[in-house]
């Protein structure tokens, strides 16, 4: 119920400094700060895993091996 609440009431945040950073000419830092933190946080992966549980996981170095295997075929 808390976690609810607290959603609800940051969501409320974000959509009051949209609006007033939209519809209002004394909009200022206050609101812009409060809308770039709130849409920050919808692109933040907040739903992770540790590499070795995650599903489809590649390997640690896999792109160095690549890049290696790249360059010794350039060089032939």
């Amino acid at each position: 119920m808390c976690r609810c609440a607290a959603a609800v009431a940051f969501t409320a945040l974000w959509w009051w400094a949209a609006a007033r950073l939209l519809l209002a000419p004394d909009a200022g830092a206050l609101e812009g700060a409060v809308a770039a933190s709130g849409w920050g946080l919808s692109v933040f992966p907040v739903h992770c895993l540790p590499k070795a549980r995650a599903d489809g996981a590649l390997a640690a170095g896999r792109w160095r091996r690549a890049w290696r295997a790249g360059r010794s075929r350039d060089a032939e």
